[in-house]
């Protein structure tokens, strides 16, 4: 059984009390550990600072008289600091017309309290600011989560729709869609343990997901054992070829202790216009791209051979100054859903301008007639 007063002092915010007059600060200290709070005492700036930097500081009260320093960039110091960037900083002034209380605000203090102090105002008002950085901090938390399960447009999208109200009007935007996806992944999961199968799949989603955020493109939605990312940057194209190699050689490389040396990964990239949005109930809603540019890229994903990289002619016209890029083996394609065969090329690193074996414009090249 614990002891009487031990969730007390387990869960007790320390104050930290700077003020000139020692007098002032004995007092503080005893109507605030009477109510619960553990103190510490500075009688300057620079001791002020020092304690915060070595400890763990819950609230400040700050004598806007306070020596050994301006007490206003003491202030914005402590908010440069990144754990006390919501931290409850009050100043303390004999009189509210004090000339630096404006300044005081512009560096971040939270409130201000009046001397000589009133111990229920003053109480009052620190637990107020102190639920506060709770709530605040409790957010950012929720927040810092939201973004490993949802698409940064997405959450973007969430946060403007609570701030205004509205709902953002889907548009047209021009982007360049890849799709990723394992090829025999049903008969991998039949013969690998389950456990094994998702820590594996996870960590192989994990590199795509930072390949892609890191080439300036969003992850739109995961499907099982691949992803759809979206590029709409001014260079999309040649970033989601660049990412897609990058996909590639680390899916060829990659090993793993608990399956085979690599997963076998087929990828489909397709670019156009898209339709942009809102799409579902007003219960559950999904910000998404839709359109024959993005049905076209997940079936050039479902129609590249194990670890290859299909591309639209669209693509490899776009990224065609990009001598880094080699787009090969030009050929026609059966899609599902289209009538009309498909002219696509498989990607590749490419080594300069002779590496490459297909250009733009081009009238003739070996077409490969065998659908999905």
């Amino acid at each position: 059984m614990s002891k009487p007063g031990a969730r007390t002092r387990k869960t007790a915010k320390t104050v930290l009390l700077a003020e000139q007059e020692a007098s002032t600060r004995t007092l503080l200290e005893d109507i605030l550990r009477e109510q619960g709070f553990k103190t510490l005492q500075a009688g300057d700036a620079e001791r002020c600072l020092f304690l915060a930097l070595q400890k763990d500081i819950d609230a400040f009260l700050l004598d806007l008289d306070l020596p050994g320093g301006d007490p206003v960039q003491l202030c914005a110091r402590l908010r440069d600091i990144d754990r006390y960037k919501l931290t409850p900083i009050i100043f303390t002034a004999a009189s509210s017309t004090s000339r630096p209380l404006q300044s005081a605000f512009d560096a971040g203090a939270d409130d201000f309290l009046e001397k000589p102090i009133n111990p229920v105002i003053a109480t009052a008002r620190l637990r107020g600011h102190l639920q506060r950085m709770t709530y605040l901090r409790e957010m950012e938390r929720v927040r810092a989560n939201l973004n490993r399960y949802v698409s940064s447009r997405t959450q973007q999208v969430a946060e403007d729709h609570a701030a205004t109200g509205t709902l953002i009007v889907p548009e047209e935007r021009a982007v360049c869609i890849l799709f990723s996806d394992v090829r025999g992944f049903t008969t991998l999961s039949q013969e690998m343990a389950p456990n094994a199968l998702f820590r594996m799949l996870g960590r192989h989603l994990a590199m795509q997901v930072d390949c892609v955020y890191r080439r300036g493109g969003y992850v739109d939605k995961f499907g099982g054992d691949g992803i759809m990312a979206i590029f709409d940057s001014d260079d999309r194209v040649t970033e989601a070829c660049h990412c897609a190699l990058e996909i590639m050689e680390t899916t060829r490389h990659g090993r793993s202790h608990e399956g085979p040396p690599n997963l076998p990964l087929g990828i489909g990239l397709n670019m156009g216009p898209v339709l942009i949005g809102n799409i579902g109930s007003e219960e559950h809603l999904d910000y998404s791209a839709i359109g024959e540019m993005v049905n076209l890229a997940a079936r050039l994903c479902g129609s590249a051979r194990p670890m290859s990289i299909l591309v639209s002619d669209a693509v490899a016209t776009a990224a065609s100054t990009d001598m880094t890029l080699n787009f090969i083996d030009r050929r026609l394609i059966n899609v599902r859903g289209i009538q009309e065969p498909i002219s696509v090329c498989s990607l590749e690193h490419g080594a300069g301008p002779r590496a490459r074996t297909v250009q733009p414009g081009y009238a003739s090249g070996n077409f490969d007639r065998r659908g999905t």
